[in-house]
């Protein structure tokens, strides 16, 4: 299955709406015009934020140009029956909005320190019955938990199954299974799937350049792919995944990654050129699953 989310397939301007690719936001809260850099002009089609609610960023932007995919990031152990992300996603239906698909915890199995939501199997179970198996009965697309590329990724994610199992066939004179209708990954399973982060990570120019065609020419023609974001719509400076691999060199100018990614031409801009400021970045990231996800698509 490849994702459709009622999108046009010509912009405005000419360049091809991608269907598949997306992006991974991350608001630059000290440069907010890089913020609207991403919607115009591009071949990007639907982006996630790591949340229920979409980035008022885009508040302009046509839904039907650039739509939303609502995240679950994580879970609060104390409160695995909280419902408010079905409650979003439910009042976003209920308003009209086109709501096709929701992505469920992001890097479960990875601890807090190294950006992951750090959730125990059976508590993301509970949360999931209660938030994501009604917005199934409603037609929208489950996207399982993005585990990362460690050991722990698989095992986690079967006890998680067999947990959600065990919830919903309590009481049921038949086993009941989980429902979900693809797998976002930040790993290679050899399944239908989204790969919701990627990048070459702390590699040469060149070597991010090639490794960027290369897999994407592969994600566009491959069928089980069914969408990708790729990690990098940021500036260098504040990039910890290297700095040649973002789409906006130091001054917020769309570098040749950026632009192709974006559906345009080469720019001949290098990452690592421009003033800049100097400031550390407010967000981490899980470098070894990137890192599993550059290894097995090479």
């Amino acid at each position: 299955m490849v994702i459709r989310l009622a999108l046009p397939l010509l912009a405005a301007t000419g360049v091809f709406a991608n269907p598949k690719r997306g992006l991974v936001f991350v608001p630059n809260e000290d440069h907010p015009e890089d913020n609207q850099i991403w919607p115009e002009d591009s071949a990007i089609s639907w982006y996630y934020n790591y949340e229920s609610r979409p980035s008022p960023a885009f508040a302009d932007v046509s839904r039907s140009d650039f739509a939303f995919v609502p995240m679950q990031w994580g879970v609060d152990a104390n409160n695995p029956s909280d419902d408010t992300f079905l409650r979003d996603v439910e009042e976003h239906l209920d308003s009209g909005w086109n709501i096709t698909h929701v992505l469920g915890f992001n890097e479960p199995d990875g601890t807090f320190d190294i950006g992951g939501s750090d959730v125990l199997p059976e508590v993301a179970a509970e949360a999931w019955v209660v938030n994501f198996e009604p917005l199934a009965k409603r037609g929208v697309k489950l996207g399982l938990p993005a585990c990362t590329g460690g050991w722990d990724g698989m095992p986690w994610l079967r006890q998680f199954l067999g947990n959600c199992s065990e919830i919903l066939s309590d009481g049921e004179d038949g086993k009941k299974n989980c429902t979900w209708d693809f797998l976002p990954v930040h790993w290679w399973p050899g399944v239908e799937i989204w790969v919701t982060e990627y990048a070459y990570a702390h590699k040469s120019l060149d070597e991010v350049q090639e490794h960027f065609n290369t897999t994407i020419e592969y994600f566009d023609d491959t069928d089980f792919i069914g969408g990708y974001t790729y990690f990098g719509a940021f500036r260098s400076e504040v990039s910890n995944v290297g700095p040649d691999v973002t789409f906006l060199n130091n001054d917020g100018e769309l570098t040749d990654v950026g632009s192709w990614y974006m559906g345009r031409s080469a720019t001949g801009v290098e990452p690592q050129s421009g003033q800049g400021e100097s400031a550390m970045i407010n967000w981490v990231i899980v470098l070894g699953s990137m890192g599993m996800v550059t290894a097995l698509l090479l």
